[in-house]
């Protein structure tokens, strides 16, 4: 990890020597190729629509609903929690509007953070989700799609330890292989995958609307429904939010690829008021779906919703089910791997990571090297752990990262009054934001003060990296030449050089491909 300038000139430098052997091998010539490498502006509105869909339709609304009622105590509640969990994910979503066209850059928070606070804060929300956050999604998403492609093997018993890591893995390993290759195949399989989980929860959503037209609706009833098996205290609540706050996790997620959006002033804002309140009315009434086939016990007790769903209202066409989860949680995962990469890129391009990370593939423009540091990360962390723990770790520092990400729209507000803003939001949506965040993260560590501690933990060792990777710029030659023989080893092992519209924003960049088709 360089700090800032230095770092980019060594980059030139290396890019310059990478091009250079690309010529002298006969691999790169002028004339056929572009005069500069950057990364495409290729997502259009329905493509950015299908990112911010994809990931946050994943394994979510197939776990987390179990975790929700446990904690509520109620069916009512659990419902009452899943509509507020969206109102208040568009709340958040409408600050990061207006944080993503105000700063247009790739990295989503991390950007916005970098650019108000500064270098360590920004670095410690970096550091966060390169090691826990993004790579536990991706290893939770993964683990419930080898789960459900396996239970019509295993349909009385939980899949083996083994055999689930080994599909996980390899399905990993696959959509690596494919975003690596090509940024269009990536956004093409996340169109189509949207559409299929979209299609698989309108089934569900069907199949109950028309159990509620037959009267099958006994635990709807508000009597019923709000029958407390146990009192939840406000701490039981707040884990509550925490477990359904997984199920809309990824709502942010556009925000890190701003810079291969066609017109992202105009597209960035349309997509998350599109994506949202859909996601929001589909994971209510799948919920509402649910409970018409099954008790809170049977959904408790049940170690796949949905598939418990499909046997007792589907027949034989029960199948469906597994199939359609395994559909919407390998969307997931290409999302996850798409957007969490372009983090990964865009702090290595500040300096806080490695500059190797900052490198895209010379002919794809594809980042490479952030692309395989997110595979073997999400691969380490699917040995380690238990689903809903994970699930615990990473809502307490996904909206820790949220809250300061959006408190950093109010110091901007105030620091810069009169910077152009397309989108400007009222000052009482990021504060009720920040009140609700407020409570949620105060109560979880009440709650449960190991996990939630544990995660702070982690944040704050980023501090001395921090001070030893980025902040100290005089560093031993022998280290120097270390690092810049391992970035060099690493550029002739993926093909990549630096993107060239870093350093010359003046001119105009000319894309790897001759014109957008997205």
């Amino acid at each position: 990890m360089d700090g800032g300038k230095r770092h980019r000139s060594n980059g030139t430098k290396q890019d310059q020597t990478a091009q250079a052997t690309m010529l002298k091998n006969g691999k790169y010539n002028r004339e056929s190729s572009p005069e500069r490498v950057t990364l495409k502006k290729e997502i259009g509105l329905v493509s950015a629509c299908a990112i911010i869909i994809g990931n946050i339709i994943g394994s979510g609304i197939f776990i987390s609903p179990k975790g929700v009622l446990e904690h509520s105590g109620s069916v009512g509640l659990a419902l009452v929690i899943w509509v507020l969990g969206g109102g208040i994910t568009v709340l958040g979503s409408l600050c990061y509007a207006e944080l993503g066209v105000t700063i247009p850059k790739s990295g989503g928070d991390y950007s916005y953070v970098t650019e108000i606070f500064g270098g360590l804060v920004g670095f410690l929300l970096l550091w966060s989700a390169v090691l826990i956050m993004y790579p536990t999604s991706l290893a939770v998403i993964s683990l419930t799609f080898s789960n459900y492609v396996l239970q019509p093997v295993f349909p009385d018993c939980t899949a083996p330890y083994h055999a689930s890591r080994i599909l996980s893995t390899v399905c990993v390993l696959f959509l690596t292989w494919v975003n690596c290759s090509s940024v269009r195949w990536a956004t093409r399989i996340q169109d189509v995958f949207t559409a299929g989980k979209l299609l698989a929860l309108g089934l569900i959503i069907t199949v109950g609307l028309v159990q509620i037209c037959k009267g099958n609706y006994k635990w709807l009833e508000p009597q019923a429904a709000f029958d407390f098996w146990k009192t939840p205290s406000v701490g039981e609540i707040a884990l509550a939010f925490l477990q359904g706050s997984f199920a809309f996790s990824g709502w942010n997620f556009l925000n890190y690829v701003t810079e291969e959006l066609v017109d992202p002033r105009r597209n960035l804002p349309r997509a998350i008021f599109i994506s949202i309140p859909l996601v929001t009315f589909v994971y209510t009434f799948t919920n509402i779906a649910y409970f018409t086939a099954m008790s809170p016990e049977e959904l408790l007790s049940s170690n796949a919703v949905a598939v418990t769903f499909g046997q007792k209202l589907l027949g034989a066409m029960s199948w469906i089910m597994p199939l359609s989860v395994a559909l919407s949680t390998f969307g997931g995962i290409n999302g996850y791997l798409f957007t969490s990469s372009r983090l990964c890129f865009s702090g290595a391009r500040e300096g806080h990571m490695p500059s190797l990370l900052a490198m895209i593939h010379f002919k794809n423009c594809t980042p490479i090297p952030a692309l395989l540091v997110c595979c073997t990360a999400t691969i380490v962390i699917m040995f380690i752990g238990e689903t809903y723990t994970l699930i615990n770790y990473l809502s307490f520092i996904n909206y820790l990262c949220y809250g300061v990400t959006i408190t950093g729209l109010l110091v901007l507000r105030w620091r810069k009054p009169n910077l152009f803003r397309p989108i400007k939001v009222n000052l009482l949506i990021p504060v009720t934001y920040l009140i609700f965040w407020a409570f949620l993260l105060i109560f979880s560590l009440y709650s449960e003060p190991v996990v939630c501690g544990i995660g702070l933990v982690i944040i704050l060792t980023g501090v001395p990296v921090y001070f030893l990777g980025v902040y100290w710029k005089n560093k031993p030659k022998c280290l120097d030449n270390f690092i810049e023989s391992i970035t060099y080893s690493g550029q002739k092992l993926c093909y990549v050089v630096y993107p060239q519209h870093v350093e010359a924003e003046e001119e105009t960049p000319l894309d790897c491909s001759q014109k957008s088709e997205a």
